[in-house]
Protein backbone atom coordinates (compact mmCIF):
# COMPACT_ATOMS: atom_id res chain seq x y z
CA UNK A 1 0.00 0.00 0.00
CA UNK A 2 1.22 3.27 -1.15
CA UNK A 3 1.01 6.25 1.88
CA UNK A 4 0.84 10.19 1.14
CA UNK A 5 3.98 12.24 2.57
CA UNK A 6 1.78 14.80 4.28
CA UNK A 7 4.87 16.22 5.15
CA UNK A 8 4.65 17.84 1.69
CA UNK A 9 3.49 21.96 1.85
CA UNK A 10 0.13 22.05 -0.76
CA UNK A 11 -0.75 25.71 -1.87
CA UNK A 12 -4.29 26.96 -0.42
CA UNK A 13 -6.70 29.16 -1.96
CA UNK A 14 -5.50 33.18 -2.14
CA UNK A 15 -8.40 35.54 -0.73
CA UNK A 16 -8.05 39.05 -1.37
CA UNK A 17 -10.64 41.19 -0.33
CA UNK A 18 -12.38 43.53 -3.64
CA UNK A 19 -12.60 46.38 -1.49
CA UNK A 20 -8.74 46.10 -0.94
CA UNK A 21 -8.23 46.72 -4.53
CA UNK A 22 -8.47 49.83 -6.88
CA UNK A 23 -9.85 50.83 -9.81
CA UNK A 24 -7.19 52.86 -12.57
CA UNK A 25 -7.51 53.83 -16.00
CA UNK A 26 -6.36 51.75 -18.60
CA UNK A 27 -4.20 54.57 -19.85
CA UNK A 28 -2.39 55.39 -22.43
CA UNK A 29 -4.85 53.30 -24.30
CA UNK A 30 -8.06 54.86 -22.76
CA UNK A 31 -9.02 57.44 -19.94
CA UNK A 32 -12.35 55.82 -19.90
CA UNK A 33 -11.59 51.91 -19.61
CA UNK A 34 -10.72 50.78 -15.98
CA UNK A 35 -9.20 48.12 -14.46
CA UNK A 36 -9.36 46.85 -11.07
CA UNK A 37 -6.35 43.59 -11.22
CA UNK A 38 -7.51 40.79 -9.12
CA UNK A 39 -3.85 38.37 -9.69
CA UNK A 40 -1.19 38.28 -11.99
CA UNK A 41 0.76 35.24 -12.45
CA UNK A 42 4.35 35.80 -13.38
CA UNK A 43 5.25 33.21 -13.98
CA UNK A 44 2.20 31.68 -16.07
CA UNK A 45 2.32 35.48 -17.67
CA UNK A 46 -1.49 35.63 -16.50
CA UNK A 47 -3.93 37.89 -15.26
CA UNK A 48 -7.21 37.97 -13.86
CA UNK A 49 -8.65 41.47 -13.39
CA UNK A 50 -12.43 43.35 -13.67
CA UNK A 51 -12.73 46.11 -16.17
CA UNK A 52 -15.26 48.37 -16.56
CA UNK A 53 -16.18 50.92 -18.95
CA UNK A 54 -19.14 53.84 -19.43
CA UNK A 55 -21.71 53.37 -22.37
CA UNK A 56 -19.92 54.72 -25.67
CA UNK A 57 -16.25 53.87 -25.05
CA UNK A 58 -13.82 52.20 -27.03
CA UNK A 59 -10.25 50.44 -26.58
CA UNK A 60 -7.92 50.56 -29.68
CA UNK A 61 -7.73 47.46 -31.78
CA UNK A 62 -5.28 44.87 -30.47
CA UNK A 63 -3.92 41.55 -30.43
CA UNK A 64 -3.97 38.49 -28.08
CA UNK A 65 -1.14 36.34 -28.53
CA UNK A 66 -2.95 34.00 -25.57
CA UNK A 67 -6.13 32.85 -24.71
CA UNK A 68 -8.47 35.54 -23.45
CA UNK A 69 -11.83 34.50 -21.27
CA UNK A 70 -14.55 37.41 -20.33
CA UNK A 71 -17.69 37.21 -18.89
CA UNK A 72 -20.35 40.03 -18.56
CA UNK A 73 -21.20 40.85 -15.39
CA UNK A 74 -23.64 44.21 -15.84
CA UNK A 75 -24.01 46.54 -19.69
CA UNK A 76 -23.70 45.40 -23.12
CA UNK A 77 -20.33 45.20 -25.41
CA UNK A 78 -19.73 44.07 -28.81
CA UNK A 79 -16.20 44.08 -30.99
CA UNK A 80 -16.34 46.00 -34.43
CA UNK A 81 -14.96 43.40 -36.30
CA UNK A 82 -17.70 40.80 -35.27
CA UNK A 83 -22.12 40.89 -35.42
CA UNK A 84 -22.73 39.73 -31.94
CA UNK A 85 -23.27 41.98 -28.48
CA UNK A 86 -22.65 40.39 -24.99
CA UNK A 87 -24.68 41.57 -22.23
CA UNK A 88 -25.15 40.04 -18.46
CA UNK A 89 -24.46 36.37 -18.04
CA UNK A 90 -22.76 36.06 -21.34
CA UNK A 91 -19.08 34.37 -21.95
CA UNK A 92 -16.65 35.26 -24.49
CA UNK A 93 -13.78 33.00 -25.19
CA UNK A 94 -10.53 34.27 -27.56
CA UNK A 95 -8.57 32.39 -28.89
CA UNK A 96 -4.83 33.06 -29.08
CA UNK A 97 -3.94 35.14 -32.71
CA UNK A 98 -7.33 36.86 -32.67
CA UNK A 99 -7.39 40.66 -32.92
CA UNK A 100 -10.55 43.26 -32.79
CA UNK A 101 -11.51 46.34 -31.26
CA UNK A 102 -13.70 46.79 -27.97
CA UNK A 103 -16.65 48.89 -28.02
CA UNK A 104 -19.14 49.34 -25.30
CA UNK A 105 -22.69 50.09 -26.39
CA UNK A 106 -23.94 53.22 -25.91
CA UNK A 107 -26.32 54.63 -22.73
CA UNK A 108 -25.04 51.96 -20.26
CA UNK A 109 -22.09 51.35 -18.28
CA UNK A 110 -19.97 47.74 -18.89
CA UNK A 111 -18.20 45.74 -16.12
CA UNK A 112 -16.70 43.02 -17.15
CA UNK A 113 -14.66 39.97 -15.45
CA UNK A 114 -11.37 39.07 -17.91
CA UNK A 115 -8.91 36.22 -17.78
CA UNK A 116 -5.72 36.98 -19.97
CA UNK A 117 -2.97 34.43 -20.68
CA UNK A 118 0.04 35.90 -22.68
CA UNK A 119 0.17 39.52 -24.02
CA UNK A 120 -2.22 42.14 -25.91
CA UNK A 121 -0.51 44.11 -28.51
CA UNK A 122 -2.23 47.33 -28.90
CA UNK A 123 -2.00 48.78 -32.32
CA UNK A 124 -1.79 52.01 -33.68
CA UNK A 125 -3.79 53.71 -37.07
CA UNK A 126 -1.23 51.74 -39.41
CA UNK A 127 -0.98 48.67 -37.67
CA UNK A 128 1.84 49.57 -35.59
CA UNK A 129 2.55 48.30 -32.30
CA UNK A 130 1.91 50.91 -29.30
CA UNK A 131 2.12 49.05 -26.41
CA UNK A 132 2.28 45.36 -25.26
CA UNK A 133 0.72 44.41 -22.27
CA UNK A 134 1.05 41.73 -19.76
CA UNK A 135 1.23 40.26 -16.52
CA UNK A 136 4.23 42.01 -15.91
CA UNK A 137 3.38 45.21 -17.24
CA UNK A 138 -0.28 44.96 -15.30
CA UNK A 139 1.41 43.80 -12.16
CA UNK A 140 3.32 47.43 -12.55
CA UNK A 141 0.37 49.47 -13.43
CA UNK A 142 -1.07 48.39 -10.19
CA UNK A 143 1.95 49.27 -7.95
CA UNK A 144 2.45 52.01 -9.80
CA UNK A 145 -0.83 53.61 -9.42
CA UNK A 146 -1.10 52.82 -5.29
CA UNK A 147 2.43 54.30 -5.14
CA UNK A 148 0.98 57.34 -7.10
CA UNK A 149 -1.59 57.67 -4.45
CA UNK A 150 0.28 56.78 -1.11
CA UNK A 151 -1.72 53.45 -0.91
CA UNK A 152 0.28 49.80 -0.03
CA UNK A 153 -0.02 48.16 -3.03
CA UNK A 154 -1.70 44.41 -2.62
CA UNK A 155 0.56 41.42 -3.74
CA UNK A 156 -1.21 40.55 -6.54
CA UNK A 157 1.55 37.55 -7.49
CA UNK A 158 1.01 35.93 -3.81
CA UNK A 159 0.28 32.50 -3.33
CA UNK A 160 -0.91 30.96 -0.09
CA UNK A 161 0.75 27.77 1.91
CA UNK A 162 -0.98 25.64 3.86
Amino acid sequence: MTTLDTTVQHFAPTHTRGDDLLWHPFTPYSNDVQLKILHVDLIKSETQMFMRAPGGASLGVHDHFGRVLVYTIRGNWRYAEHDWVSGPGDFVYEVANSRHTFIVEPGEDVELFISVEGALAFLGLNDEIIGIEQAHTFAERHNEHCKKHGITPVDLTMFAVS
